[in-house]
């Protein structure tokens, strides 16, 4: 390679481009005092660091694929705690170490970046099902209960059908395949972390569509949480269908 002064900016930026990247060139660039090169070096060094963050997240499906199972289905769900709504249960299957930059849990990325992802996630999984168990059935069974069903159901509704299953925290213990809890899994594993925005986007946009048809309550802004709006909402308005009895402070208005 010629030395880094003689390289223009377009020839340096190729070099990032197309992953010829050595120690010597790195610190090459660490030397130029181009404002071009430090932009195109900083911007290495964060695909950089997230390439390794995802593939520190592919640990538990590398595991399972040395075991032979190579779909491998990611369980989580969103709004347990709500006072309002479904809980949603999400499973996918992605493709073996695909590389979906900003992946992560749900929780931790902003609504517009989840619903980029949603769409990459929906495009390019080799499966993927959403199922919400409603307010009425939550108050019927329990929340973890219902979660649990959700969770069946949504592996049940896999085509093709997962080999191993990697669930956030929760036991499933009538799946017939290979599964793993794993507490925190969707900080942990690029299936869970799917799993968990496509049923994060999924309840929110569906609260989002209850915001129109029970105006007055907020559920646009706070998805059903028990916010002090909701709570006062509730209180002045009465409980609606979508409404969990059995959640106080629901329950002792309702006594």
């Amino acid at each position: 390679m010629k030395d880094l002064m003689n390289l223009t900016i377009k020839e340096i930026e190729s070099v990032f481009l197309h992953g010829d990247v050595t120690e010597d060139f790195l610190a090459s660039c660490r030397a130029d005092t181009r404002t071009s090169v430090g932009t195109l070096l900083r911007r290495y060094e964060r695909m950089y660091r997230e390439r390794e963050r995802l593939a520190a997240m592919y640990a538990y499906e590398r595991a399972a694929a040395a075991r032979g199972h190579i779909l491998v289905a990611g369980v989580d769900e969103a709004g347990r705690g709500p006072l309002a709504g479904p809980v949603a249960v999400a499973a996918a299957i992605l493709p073996q170490e695909l590389y979906l930059p900003r992946l992560n849990d749900s929780k931790k990325l902003s609504a517009k970046v989840r619903a980029e992802l949603f769409e990459e996630i929906t495009e390019k999984a080799i499966a993927y099902h959403v199922t919400l168990i409603d307010a009425a059935e939550i108050d019927r069974i329990n929340i973890l209960q219902a979660t649990r069903r959700g969770m069946y159901e949504a592996v049940a509704a896999l085509t093709p059908a997962p080999e191993e299953v990697l669930v956030d925290a929760v036991e499933l213990p009538q799946l017939r395949m290979p599964v793993q809890s794993i507490i925190k899994g969707d900080a942990k594993s690029v299936s869970i972390a799917a799993a968990s925005i496509l049923a994060k986007v999924t309840r929110d946009r569906l609260m989002e569509r209850y915001d129109t048809e029970y105006p007055g309550y907020g559920f646009a802004g706070h998805k059903g949480y028990g916010t002090a709006e909701h709570i006062a909402a509730i209180r002045a308005q009465g409980v609606t269908p979508i409404h969990r009895r059995t959640f106080e402070p629901i329950r002792s208005m309702v006594m």
